[in-house]
């Protein structure tokens, strides 16, 4: 009995060593992490996530390293952020529309004018280092998920391949494509439009055949993914304000070294402020790229940006009362 009792104490204390041996090898083993996200190639978002890898490997002597799938190699959004959430991918990113889908609080984010341009750096100080953002960090963790970078999308305008849209009246009847986000629907239909939730990589095909006839989205988005080949007709519409949100898995996160989290954190902090500065200039060249190709913008004077504020009023009125009202008054405030 004291013999097996010695030898059974000795094999412990062996897999005890052994186990936390593991451990620290794990630690020193190069971390390999997989991305995936939708935007297509030399989009704002995606330079931004390539910017992240460069520095990630650098900053860590290429003890991580970050492979990159784009352009919906590995689905939608929805797609990689459920298989982030599942452990089987690593990385994710989402437009803030359809994060609606896992929490609908992202929400917020997304109602028409609740942001503009004039009061950007205040909205971007909040999410990164304010309440805010300590806010949707919550949200985040209680589903699966660590938010890294809040990559800059920009805002979206209409576009159409039907016709052109001068006045309010004109957005009556368009078939329009958006995300599966409750706010995009609503605003649609306060404007009399027809909504088509429809994933992102079919809407090329599905405003080439004829089965919508309108998005929103931002030029640069729209002119990298080539959607301006089959576009005729824009607008300034500016209604809405989306940011892509990367995100790794929470479990995977806390099992990091406190070097390696601290990396990533570093890496993507830099990382979206550089995005940040080139996408101004971005959306202006794809602004001069729908010119080239013939695409009639209208830019809307300030009487109907007036009126669209007020024709979409119900949409911030009846999620209002849907969202906690804190979270609100948090956004609201980064416009004063």
């Amino acid at each position: 009995m004291k013999k097996t009792g010695i030898f059974m104490s000795a094999a412990l204390l062996a897999s005890c060593v052994l186990f936390g041996m593991s451990d620290n090898a794990y630690a020193e083993r190069p971390l390999r992490l997989r991305l995936g996200h939708p935007m297509a190639p030399n989009n704002n978002v995606t330079l931004g996530y390539e910017k992240f890898k460069e520095l990630v490997e650098q900053k860590s002597n290429g003890k991580i390293k970050i492979r990159i799938f784009g352009n919906a190699q590995l689905g939608n959004d929805r797609v990689t952020t459920e298989a982030a959430q599942a452990g089987t991918l690593d990385l994710t990113s989402s437009s803030s529309p359809n994060m609606a889908s896992f929490h609908p609080d992202y929400m917020a984010l997304d109602l028409p004018y609740i942001t503009s341009k004039d009061h950007q750096q205040k909205f971007y100080d909040a999410i990164d280092n304010g309440e805010l953002g300590k806010y949707y960090e919550k949200v985040a963790n209680s589903i699966g998920l660590v938010p890294l970078m809040y990559s800059e999308y920009g805002y979206r305008n209409f576009v159409t391949t039907k016709k052109p849209i001068k006045t309010i009246n004109d957005f009556k009847g368009l078939k329009v494509r958006t995300t599966d986000s409750p706010v995009e629907v609503a605003v649609a239909e306060a404007l009399g439009m027809n909504p088509a939730p429809v994933a992102w990589g079919e809407t090329y095909t599905a405003l080439q055949q004829g089965t919508v006839d309108a998005e929103g989205n931002t030029f640069s988005l729209l002119n990298d993914a080539k959607h301006s080949e089959v576009l005729k007709y824009a607008t300034d519409s500016e209604h809405n304000y989306s940011i892509h949100i990367l995100m790794i898995n929470k479990k995977k996160w806390d099992k990091f070294t406190d070097e390696q989290r601290a990396i990533l954190r570093e890496a993507a902090k830099e990382a979206v402020a550089w995005q940040r500065e080139i996408s101004s200039d971005l959306e202006e060249k794809a602004w001069q790229a729908f010119r080239d190709r013939g695409i009639q913008i209208t830019e809307f004077d300030e009487a109907t940006k007036k009126e669209l504020y007020e024709r979409t009023q119900c949409v911030r009125d009846d999620f209002a009362k849907k969202l906690p009202a804190h979270l609100i008054e948090m956004i609201v405030e980064t416009q004063k």
